[in-house]
């Protein structure tokens, strides 16, 4: 009985070290503002910098082009479309806004430097169509 004990309590051990081993790794890349934020709104149990978890890598997310606008209002209201073959995120509206932008901020930060600003997508469309006008009269 007293080797039974002995060897399962062995294993969880070993167990539960590698477990928070494997924990640690992926987030040593993560500045520390980010971690902190990502821990306490719980990003972190779903997503990392460069690694598919359960949602996408944050570098995955950088490459869409996404406005820091645009991310944010993704966190609060997810659109499962973008990203097929991952379970749905929940809306995650408890995460103020102004910490919302710094993750988007930082997010966008993976993708090579590329800078995106506030300006979307739906902005350009309605530019195009103004000076469409403007040189139809």
């Amino acid at each position: 009985m007293k080797k039974t004990f002995g060897f399962l309590f062995a294993t969880a051990t070993l167990a539960v070290a590698s477990l928070d081993s494997n924990a640690q790794a992926p987030t040593a890349d993560i500045p520390a503002e980010m971690n902190a934020l990502m821990s306490k709104y719980t990003c972190i149990a779903c997503h990392r910098p460069n690694q598919r978890l359960v949602g996408p890598a944050y570098a995955d997310v950088a490459k869409k082009n996404y406005s820091n606008e645009e991310i944010v209002n993704l966190i609060y209201n997810p659109v499962p479309t973008h990203w097929p073959g991952y379970p749905p995120m929940a809306p995650m509206k408890q995460v103020p806004k102004e910490d919302a932008m710094k993750l988007a901020v930082w997010i966008n930060s993976l993708d090579g430097g590329a800078k995106k600003t506030s300006t979307s997508k739906k902005s350009s469309t309605t530019t195009k169509k103004t000076t469409s006008k403007k040189s139809q009269s």
